[in-house]
């Protein structure tokens, strides 16, 4: 390969152009072409990245070094088909699903192609953000080895900390980080929902949402899971836990089931036994 490969990317959406724009800006990787699903957003991706070139479609993609397949989880397996499909040259390609394995690439694997997965463990909330956020994170790889040792040198040019996994074990990997992240939010929301419909004025819910949240990572991050947690489940006070669970059930069912699992869960991070 040479001294910087090329890269080309197909669906620019926050992950692909968080890396794209972190391997553009420190002279890992040159960004060749972008393909979306419209011309709109290959132009704003290329835009945001600071290089490349928009490409109308898949087979009008020139040849590259590196292939980063962003699209959402639903189309890897449809993307790799197709292009495994066109003339173009064997070359290296991974996708950034948390979930699914590299042999979601196996048509491209069939041609020669070295392929893998490469997942930043991070929350992806916009690009912009992504990357002043990534130096540090975690990147979890998996796939064929002759592939793995390019990633792992390019994601830590760019900051990142690099492990592998096996394919057997991406979906649980995955649930960790939508247990860590992605529930985040969801529990807030119904946080702040309960606290209005119970009275607290909107214009409160802003300062809740800061000291709340941040004394509890506070204690989460000094203490650890055990330590920080708080809480009827974790007092064992059984009585008060069902109190609050008819009440929830009867404003929102699915609060009310989310709440009497999360207790049961609570409750055993207490005895230790989670």
């Amino acid at each position: 390969m040479p001294a910087r490969p090329t890269l080309n990317l197909i669906g620019p959406g926050r992950v692909g152009r968080t890396l794209a724009r972190l391997w553009q800006q420190q002279g890992v990787l040159q960004l060749q072409d972008v393909l979306a699903t419209s011309a709109a957003s290959a132009q704003a991706a290329v835009a945001f990245i600071g290089a490349g070139r928009p490409a109308a479609t898949l087979a009008a993609m020139q040849a590259a070094d590196a292939w980063l397949i962003a699209v959402p989880d639903r189309q890897i397996a449809a993307t790799a088909q197709a292009l495994a499909a066109l003339p173009q040259p064997a070359a290296l390609a991974f996708h950034a699903s948390g979930s699914l394995p590299a042999d979601a690439l196996q048509p491209l694997a069939q041609r020669g192609w070295r392929v893998a997965s490469a997942h930043p463990l991070l929350s992806f909330a916009t690009p912009e953000r992504a990357v002043q956020q990534f130096a540090g994170t975690l990147c979890a790889l998996q796939g064929d080895a002759a592939a793995l040792g390019d990633l792992q040198a390019w994601l830590a040019a760019i900051g990142a900390r690099c492990c592998t996994l096996r394919a057997e074990d991406k979906l649980l990997y995955h649930a960790a980080a939508v247990y860590a992240t992605n529930f985040l939010p969801v529990l807030q929301a119904v946080a702040e929902r309960l606290w209005r419909d119970s009275g607290i004025a909107a214009a409160e819910l802003p300062a809740l949402r800061a000291r709340l949240l941040g004394h509890a990572l506070d204690n989460l991050l000094a203490l650890g899971p055990q330590g920080a947690l708080t809480g009827p489940a974790a007092r064992g006070d059984q009585e008060l836990v069902q109190r609050q669970l008819q009440a929830l059930t009867d404003w929102d069912a699915d609060a009310g089931q989310a709440y009497a699992a999360l207790s049961r869960l609570a409750a055993r991070l207490a005895r230790g036994q989670l």
